[in-house]
Protein backbone atom coordinates (compact mmCIF):
# COMPACT_ATOMS: atom_id res chain seq x y z
CA UNK A 1 0.00 0.00 0.00
CA UNK A 2 1.27 3.47 -0.89
CA UNK A 3 2.39 5.71 1.95
CA UNK A 4 0.97 9.25 1.95
CA UNK A 5 3.32 12.20 1.61
CA UNK A 6 0.83 14.51 3.29
CA UNK A 7 -2.62 14.55 4.87
CA UNK A 8 -5.60 16.88 4.59
CA UNK A 9 -9.18 16.15 5.62
CA UNK A 10 -10.51 17.13 2.17
CA UNK A 11 -8.88 17.09 -1.27
CA UNK A 12 -10.48 19.01 -4.15
CA UNK A 13 -9.30 17.94 -7.60
CA UNK A 14 -9.59 20.77 -10.12
CA UNK A 15 -9.61 24.58 -9.86
CA UNK A 16 -12.07 25.45 -12.58
CA UNK A 17 -15.47 26.96 -11.86
CA UNK A 18 -16.79 23.92 -9.98
CA UNK A 19 -13.67 23.40 -7.87
CA UNK A 20 -13.32 27.07 -6.92
CA UNK A 21 -17.02 27.26 -6.09
CA UNK A 22 -16.73 24.31 -3.71
CA UNK A 23 -13.57 25.79 -2.19
CA UNK A 24 -15.28 29.15 -1.61
CA UNK A 25 -18.10 27.52 0.34
CA UNK A 26 -15.80 25.15 2.25
CA UNK A 27 -13.96 28.23 3.44
CA UNK A 28 -17.21 29.96 4.39
CA UNK A 29 -18.19 26.87 6.37
CA UNK A 30 -15.04 27.20 8.45
CA UNK A 31 -12.46 24.95 6.76
CA UNK A 32 -8.97 26.41 6.45
CA UNK A 33 -7.56 26.45 2.86
CA UNK A 34 -4.22 24.71 2.58
CA UNK A 35 -4.69 22.85 5.86
CA UNK A 36 -8.17 21.43 6.24
CA UNK A 37 -8.68 21.26 2.50
CA UNK A 38 -6.27 21.41 -0.42
CA UNK A 39 -7.00 22.12 -4.08
CA UNK A 40 -4.98 20.30 -6.73
CA UNK A 41 -4.95 21.69 -10.27
CA UNK A 42 -2.92 20.43 -13.21
CA UNK A 43 -3.06 23.70 -15.16
CA UNK A 44 0.05 25.87 -15.38
CA UNK A 45 -1.97 28.79 -14.02
CA UNK A 46 -5.46 29.90 -12.99
CA UNK A 47 -8.41 29.78 -15.37
CA UNK A 48 -9.45 26.13 -15.50
CA UNK A 49 -10.18 24.90 -19.02
CA UNK A 50 -10.63 28.47 -20.23
CA UNK A 51 -6.89 29.11 -20.19
CA UNK A 52 -6.49 26.51 -22.95
CA UNK A 53 -9.09 27.90 -25.35
CA UNK A 54 -8.10 29.55 -28.61
CA UNK A 55 -6.95 33.17 -28.60
CA UNK A 56 -9.65 34.44 -30.97
CA UNK A 57 -12.49 33.38 -28.65
CA UNK A 58 -13.83 36.61 -27.20
CA UNK A 59 -15.91 37.36 -24.13
CA UNK A 60 -18.71 38.53 -26.39
CA UNK A 61 -18.86 35.35 -28.48
CA UNK A 62 -18.08 32.72 -25.83
CA UNK A 63 -20.64 30.72 -23.92
CA UNK A 64 -22.07 32.81 -21.12
CA UNK A 65 -19.45 32.86 -18.37
CA UNK A 66 -21.00 32.89 -14.92
CA UNK A 67 -19.34 34.76 -12.06
CA UNK A 68 -17.86 32.71 -9.24
CA UNK A 69 -19.61 33.03 -5.86
CA UNK A 70 -18.21 35.99 -3.97
CA UNK A 71 -16.58 37.51 -7.06
CA UNK A 72 -18.51 40.72 -6.45
CA UNK A 73 -16.32 41.28 -3.37
CA UNK A 74 -13.47 41.93 -5.81
CA UNK A 75 -15.54 44.27 -7.96
CA UNK A 76 -15.30 41.81 -10.84
CA UNK A 77 -17.97 40.46 -13.17
CA UNK A 78 -17.86 38.84 -16.60
CA UNK A 79 -20.89 40.82 -17.76
CA UNK A 80 -18.87 44.00 -17.31
CA UNK A 81 -15.73 42.68 -19.05
CA UNK A 82 -14.83 44.09 -22.46
CA UNK A 83 -16.75 42.15 -25.12
CA UNK A 84 -13.76 42.07 -27.48
CA UNK A 85 -11.29 40.82 -24.84
CA UNK A 86 -9.87 37.27 -25.25
CA UNK A 87 -11.98 35.02 -23.02
CA UNK A 88 -9.05 32.90 -21.90
CA UNK A 89 -7.10 35.95 -20.68
CA UNK A 90 -10.02 37.50 -18.82
CA UNK A 91 -11.02 34.26 -17.08
CA UNK A 92 -7.43 33.46 -16.11
CA UNK A 93 -6.99 36.96 -14.69
CA UNK A 94 -10.26 36.93 -12.73
CA UNK A 95 -9.76 33.41 -11.40
CA UNK A 96 -6.21 34.21 -10.33
CA UNK A 97 -7.33 37.33 -8.45
CA UNK A 98 -10.16 35.31 -6.90
CA UNK A 99 -7.78 32.59 -5.64
CA UNK A 100 -5.49 35.22 -4.12
CA UNK A 101 -8.30 37.24 -2.53
CA UNK A 102 -9.77 34.22 -0.74
CA UNK A 103 -6.38 32.65 0.05
CA UNK A 104 -7.27 29.35 -1.59
CA UNK A 105 -3.63 28.24 -1.99
CA UNK A 106 -4.18 26.13 -5.10
CA UNK A 107 -1.40 23.59 -5.64
CA UNK A 108 -0.25 23.60 -9.28
CA UNK A 109 0.86 22.06 -11.46
CA UNK A 110 -0.56 18.96 -9.82
CA UNK A 111 -1.65 16.34 -12.36
CA UNK A 112 -3.70 13.77 -10.45
CA UNK A 113 -2.98 10.30 -11.80
CA UNK A 114 -5.01 8.12 -9.42
CA UNK A 115 -7.19 7.98 -6.36
CA UNK A 116 -7.18 4.71 -4.44
CA UNK A 117 -8.89 3.25 -1.40
CA UNK A 118 -6.40 3.24 1.45
CA UNK A 119 -8.40 1.77 4.29
CA UNK A 120 -10.05 4.52 6.27
CA UNK A 121 -8.73 7.17 3.86
CA UNK A 122 -8.64 7.88 0.18
CA UNK A 123 -5.17 8.38 -1.27
CA UNK A 124 -4.81 10.94 -4.06
CA UNK A 125 -1.56 10.79 -6.02
CA UNK A 126 -0.42 13.59 -8.32
CA UNK A 127 2.66 14.44 -10.35
CA UNK A 128 4.16 17.81 -9.45
CA UNK A 129 6.07 20.28 -11.59
CA UNK A 130 9.32 18.41 -11.04
CA UNK A 131 7.85 15.12 -12.22
CA UNK A 132 7.74 13.64 -8.73
CA UNK A 133 4.73 11.75 -7.38
CA UNK A 134 3.10 13.14 -4.24
CA UNK A 135 0.32 11.34 -2.35
CA UNK A 136 -2.22 13.04 -0.09
CA UNK A 137 -4.39 11.02 2.31
CA UNK A 138 -7.84 12.43 3.06
CA UNK A 139 -11.17 11.45 4.51
CA UNK A 140 -13.00 12.95 1.53
CA UNK A 141 -12.19 13.72 -2.10
CA UNK A 142 -14.17 16.15 -4.26
CA UNK A 143 -13.67 15.52 -7.97
CA UNK A 144 -14.10 18.73 -9.98
CA UNK A 145 -12.09 17.86 -13.07
CA UNK A 146 -14.74 18.78 -15.64
CA UNK A 147 -14.46 17.49 -19.20
CA UNK A 148 -11.77 19.43 -21.09
CA UNK A 149 -9.20 16.65 -20.70
CA UNK A 150 -11.48 14.01 -22.27
CA UNK A 151 -12.38 15.10 -25.83
CA UNK A 152 -14.87 12.89 -27.67
CA UNK A 153 -14.43 12.01 -31.34
CA UNK A 154 -17.05 9.56 -32.67
CA UNK A 155 -16.01 6.75 -34.97
CA UNK A 156 -17.23 6.73 -38.56
CA UNK A 157 -16.29 4.29 -41.32
CA UNK A 158 -13.02 5.38 -42.88
CA UNK A 159 -12.11 7.88 -40.17
CA UNK A 160 -8.63 6.50 -39.62
CA UNK A 161 -7.89 6.48 -43.35
CA UNK A 162 -8.47 10.19 -43.93
CA UNK A 163 -5.35 11.76 -45.44
CA UNK A 164 -6.11 15.31 -44.39
CA UNK A 165 -5.93 16.90 -40.98
CA UNK A 166 -8.29 15.93 -38.16
CA UNK A 167 -8.54 17.94 -34.97
CA UNK A 168 -10.89 18.41 -32.06
CA UNK A 169 -12.14 21.61 -30.42
CA UNK A 170 -9.41 21.09 -27.83
CA UNK A 171 -6.74 21.36 -30.55
CA UNK A 172 -8.06 24.44 -32.36
CA UNK A 173 -5.62 27.37 -32.31
CA UNK A 174 -6.53 29.86 -35.04
CA UNK A 175 -8.76 30.03 -38.11
CA UNK A 176 -5.84 31.38 -40.15
CA UNK A 177 -4.33 27.87 -40.14
CA UNK A 178 -7.07 26.80 -42.57
CA UNK A 179 -6.56 29.54 -45.16
CA UNK A 180 -7.44 28.26 -48.62
CA UNK A 181 -8.56 24.85 -47.33
CA UNK A 182 -11.81 22.92 -47.66
CA UNK A 183 -13.03 22.21 -44.14
CA UNK A 184 -15.75 20.01 -42.62
CA UNK A 185 -17.01 21.13 -39.19
CA UNK A 186 -18.80 18.37 -37.26
CA UNK A 187 -21.12 19.04 -34.33
CA UNK A 188 -24.48 20.51 -33.38
CA UNK A 189 -23.50 22.94 -30.64
CA UNK A 190 -22.32 26.49 -30.17
CA UNK A 191 -18.66 25.58 -30.67
CA UNK A 192 -19.35 24.20 -34.15
CA UNK A 193 -21.39 27.26 -35.02
CA UNK A 194 -18.62 29.53 -33.74
CA UNK A 195 -15.98 27.71 -35.77
CA UNK A 196 -18.04 28.18 -38.95
CA UNK A 197 -18.13 31.94 -38.41
CA UNK A 198 -14.43 32.11 -37.55
CA UNK A 199 -13.38 30.00 -40.52
CA UNK A 200 -15.60 31.79 -43.04
CA UNK A 201 -13.07 34.54 -43.97
CA UNK A 202 -10.21 32.06 -44.41
CA UNK A 203 -11.39 28.67 -45.67
CA UNK A 204 -11.82 28.11 -49.39
CA UNK A 205 -15.00 26.14 -48.72
CA UNK A 206 -16.90 25.09 -45.63
CA UNK A 207 -19.52 22.49 -44.83
CA UNK A 208 -21.22 22.05 -41.46
CA UNK A 209 -22.67 18.66 -40.52
CA UNK A 210 -24.71 17.61 -37.49
CA UNK A 211 -26.37 14.39 -36.32
CA UNK A 212 -29.56 16.28 -35.55
CA UNK A 213 -31.24 19.44 -36.84
CA UNK A 214 -30.01 22.61 -35.16
CA UNK A 215 -32.44 23.94 -32.56
CA UNK A 216 -32.28 27.70 -33.06
CA UNK A 217 -34.00 29.66 -30.28
CA UNK A 218 -34.77 33.33 -29.85
CA UNK A 219 -32.55 35.05 -27.31
CA UNK A 220 -34.46 35.83 -24.12
CA UNK A 221 -33.61 37.64 -20.91
CA UNK A 222 -33.53 34.34 -19.01
CA UNK A 223 -31.40 32.52 -21.61
CA UNK A 224 -34.06 29.87 -22.38
CA UNK A 225 -34.55 28.96 -18.73
CA UNK A 226 -37.16 26.29 -19.46
CA UNK A 227 -34.89 24.47 -21.91
CA UNK A 228 -31.95 24.73 -19.53
CA UNK A 229 -33.91 23.29 -16.64
CA UNK A 230 -35.11 20.42 -18.81
CA UNK A 231 -31.55 19.67 -19.94
CA UNK A 232 -30.31 19.75 -16.33
CA UNK A 233 -33.12 17.38 -15.30
CA UNK A 234 -32.03 14.89 -17.96
CA UNK A 235 -28.43 15.13 -16.76
CA UNK A 236 -29.55 14.57 -13.17
CA UNK A 237 -31.62 11.53 -14.13
CA UNK A 238 -28.69 10.00 -16.02
CA UNK A 239 -26.28 10.66 -13.13
CA UNK A 240 -28.63 9.01 -10.64
CA UNK A 241 -29.00 5.99 -12.93
CA UNK A 242 -25.28 5.65 -13.68
CA UNK A 243 -25.79 6.18 -17.41
CA UNK A 244 -23.55 8.10 -19.79
CA UNK A 245 -24.50 11.77 -19.59
CA UNK A 246 -26.56 13.33 -22.41
CA UNK A 247 -25.62 16.54 -24.19
CA UNK A 248 -26.62 19.82 -22.53
CA UNK A 249 -26.97 21.71 -25.83
CA UNK A 250 -29.48 19.15 -27.13
CA UNK A 251 -31.94 20.55 -24.58
CA UNK A 252 -31.00 24.21 -24.57
CA UNK A 253 -30.64 25.03 -28.26
CA UNK A 254 -28.46 27.77 -29.80
CA UNK A 255 -29.54 31.40 -29.25
CA UNK A 256 -30.24 33.41 -32.40
CA UNK A 257 -28.08 36.44 -31.76
CA UNK A 258 -27.70 39.11 -34.42
CA UNK A 259 -24.30 37.66 -35.41
CA UNK A 260 -25.77 34.18 -35.75
CA UNK A 261 -28.79 35.37 -37.74
CA UNK A 262 -26.50 37.20 -40.14
CA UNK A 263 -24.52 33.97 -40.61
CA UNK A 264 -27.72 32.11 -41.42
CA UNK A 265 -28.76 34.81 -43.88
CA UNK A 266 -25.39 34.57 -45.65
CA UNK A 267 -25.87 30.82 -46.02
CA UNK A 268 -22.88 29.99 -43.81
CA UNK A 269 -24.76 28.55 -40.85
CA UNK A 270 -26.65 25.84 -42.67
CA UNK A 271 -26.09 22.42 -41.10
CA UNK A 272 -26.14 19.40 -43.41
CA UNK A 273 -27.07 15.90 -42.26
CA UNK A 274 -24.28 13.72 -40.95
CA UNK A 275 -22.14 12.01 -43.56
CA UNK A 276 -22.14 8.21 -43.65
CA UNK A 277 -18.45 7.61 -44.34
CA UNK A 278 -15.06 9.29 -44.45
CA UNK A 279 -12.88 8.64 -47.48
CA UNK A 280 -9.16 9.44 -47.85
CA UNK A 281 -9.94 12.73 -49.61
CA UNK A 282 -13.25 13.78 -48.08
CA UNK A 283 -16.63 12.75 -46.70
CA UNK A 284 -19.56 11.01 -48.37
CA UNK A 285 -23.31 11.02 -47.81
CA UNK A 286 -25.77 8.29 -48.72
CA UNK A 287 -27.64 8.94 -51.99
CA UNK A 288 -30.52 11.32 -51.34
CA UNK A 289 -29.34 12.28 -47.83
CA UNK A 290 -28.79 15.91 -48.82
CA UNK A 291 -31.53 18.03 -50.34
CA UNK A 292 -29.07 19.60 -52.77
CA UNK A 293 -28.09 16.18 -54.12
CA UNK A 294 -24.41 16.48 -53.13
CA UNK A 295 -22.96 13.11 -52.15
CA UNK A 296 -19.25 13.89 -51.73
CA UNK A 297 -17.25 16.79 -50.34
CA UNK A 298 -13.51 16.88 -50.94
CA UNK A 299 -11.87 18.02 -47.71
CA UNK A 300 -8.46 19.06 -46.44
CA UNK A 301 -9.49 19.06 -42.78
CA UNK A 302 -12.19 17.76 -40.45
CA UNK A 303 -12.82 19.73 -37.26
CA UNK A 304 -14.63 17.64 -34.65
CA UNK A 305 -16.67 19.97 -32.43
CA UNK A 306 -18.25 16.91 -30.86
CA UNK A 307 -17.88 17.71 -27.21
CA UNK A 308 -16.26 16.06 -24.24
CA UNK A 309 -16.88 13.35 -21.70
CA UNK A 310 -16.39 13.56 -17.92
CA UNK A 311 -12.74 13.13 -17.04
CA UNK A 312 -12.72 10.25 -14.58
CA UNK A 313 -9.75 8.07 -15.57
CA UNK A 314 -7.85 8.88 -12.38
CA UNK A 315 -10.77 7.41 -10.39
CA UNK A 316 -10.62 4.02 -12.14
CA UNK A 317 -9.01 2.23 -9.13
CA UNK A 318 -12.15 3.00 -7.08
CA UNK A 319 -14.37 1.14 -9.58
CA UNK A 320 -17.18 3.66 -9.42
CA UNK A 321 -18.48 3.18 -12.97
CA UNK A 322 -21.65 1.26 -13.69
CA UNK A 323 -22.20 -1.10 -16.62
CA UNK A 324 -24.29 1.64 -18.26
CA UNK A 325 -21.12 3.71 -18.56
CA UNK A 326 -21.62 6.40 -15.91
CA UNK A 327 -21.18 6.92 -12.20
CA UNK A 328 -24.20 6.89 -9.89
CA UNK A 329 -24.17 10.29 -8.17
CA UNK A 330 -26.89 11.33 -5.75
CA UNK A 331 -26.78 14.15 -3.22
CA UNK A 332 -23.40 15.06 -4.67
CA UNK A 333 -21.70 11.78 -3.68
CA UNK A 334 -20.90 8.47 -5.32
CA UNK A 335 -23.32 5.68 -4.50
CA UNK A 336 -20.44 3.17 -4.45
CA UNK A 337 -18.15 5.23 -2.18
CA UNK A 338 -19.81 8.04 -0.18
CA UNK A 339 -16.40 9.55 0.59
CA UNK A 340 -16.13 10.50 -3.09
CA UNK A 341 -17.99 13.67 -4.07
CA UNK A 342 -18.52 15.14 -7.52
CA UNK A 343 -18.74 18.82 -8.49
CA UNK A 344 -19.25 19.78 -12.11
CA UNK A 345 -20.65 16.35 -13.01
CA UNK A 346 -24.06 15.59 -14.46
CA UNK A 347 -26.50 18.47 -13.88
CA UNK A 348 -23.62 20.58 -12.54
CA UNK A 349 -21.49 20.14 -15.68
CA UNK A 350 -22.38 23.50 -17.23
CA UNK A 351 -22.28 26.99 -15.79
CA UNK A 352 -26.03 26.56 -15.25
CA UNK A 353 -25.56 24.62 -12.02
CA UNK A 354 -21.90 24.73 -11.02
CA UNK A 355 -22.11 27.55 -8.49
CA UNK A 356 -25.30 26.30 -6.87
CA UNK A 357 -23.75 22.83 -6.69
CA UNK A 358 -20.64 24.28 -5.04
CA UNK A 359 -22.66 25.37 -2.03
CA UNK A 360 -24.57 22.09 -1.86
CA UNK A 361 -21.49 19.86 -2.23
CA UNK A 362 -19.55 21.89 0.34
CA UNK A 363 -22.35 21.49 2.89
CA UNK A 364 -22.53 17.76 2.22
CA UNK A 365 -18.76 17.44 2.55
CA UNK A 366 -18.66 19.21 5.90
CA UNK A 367 -21.58 17.12 7.21
CA UNK A 368 -19.94 13.90 6.00
CA UNK A 369 -16.61 14.90 7.52
CA UNK A 370 -18.32 15.43 10.87
CA UNK A 371 -19.96 11.99 10.68
CA UNK A 372 -16.66 10.30 9.80
CA UNK A 373 -14.85 11.95 12.68
CA UNK A 374 -17.66 11.15 15.12
CA UNK A 375 -17.57 7.52 14.02
CA UNK A 376 -13.84 7.29 14.58
CA UNK A 377 -14.18 8.66 18.12
CA UNK A 378 -16.93 6.24 19.12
Amino acid sequence: MEEPTAHAPVVVIGAGQAGLSVAYFLRRLGLDPGNEFVILDRGPGPGGAWQHRWASLRIGTAHRIVDLPGMDELGLGFEQAARDAPARDVVADYYGRYETHFGLQVVRPADVVRVINSGADLLTTFVDGDGDEVSVASEIVVNATGTWGAPFVPWYPGRDGFRGRQLHTQDFVAAEEFAGQRVVVVGGGTSAMGFMLELEPFAAELVWVSRRPIDWIQETHDGNLEGRLEAVARQDEAARAGRALPSIVSGTGIPLSRRVQQGIDRGVLVARPMFTAIEPDGVRWAPGAREDGVEFFQADAILWATGFRPELRHLAPLRLREQAGGVVVAQGASWRDPRMFFAGYGPQASTIGANRAGRFVARQVVASLSRIRAGRKS
